[in-house]
């Protein structure tokens, strides 16, 4: 028996088969009918993929068995540490060391004693045009989880 294949390897094939094949994220993500954000951390191997889902998008990426049984596996979450010193990487663990006590502050004046939820949770990345230079527009969308005693 093999072992099933390492969700890094089957993230490589899928990221490789995407741009031989031409495709943006926006298309796989409409495949499967999934946010582009979650669709992009799934193929990456940040969420399991169901049967369908899997096999759905190894037939549109003309990817293996291998890859489609990696694909559903539960994953273990987090990022490699060589990858924190991506500079787009790096600039979100910036902007989150001077601002997150602000955020937290603010969702504690504007909800109470709690939390943002990363498990109940939207993303959204898009772009706004701005004379200056087009502008990213990051939405973390949260529910909020009050301490409860």
């Amino acid at each position: 028996m093999t072992p099933i294949m390492d969700k890094a390897e089957a993230a490589a094939l899928v990221v490789a088969a995407r741009i031989r094949k031409k495709l943006r994220w926006a298309d796989i993500a409409a495949e499967l009918d999934a946010p582009p954000a979650w669709c992009v951390a799934a193929l990456l191997g940040q969420h399991p993929l169901s049967a369908e889902q899997a096999e759905r998008v190894c037939t549109l990426l003309d990817l293996d068995d291998a890859v489609r049984e990696s694909l559903q596996v539960q994953p273990a979450r987090g990022i490699d540490p060589a990858l924190q010193s991506d500079p787009t990487i790096y600039r979100f663990h910036e902007a989150l060391a001077v601002y997150g006590p602000a955020i937290k502050e603010l969702i504690h004046e504007e909800f109470g004693d709690g939390i943002m939820s990363a498990i109940n949770f939207k993303l959204d990345v898009s772009r706004r045009p701005d004379p200056d230079g087009d502008r990213v527009v990051v939405t973390f969308d949260g529910k909020f989880l009050d301490y409860r005693w």
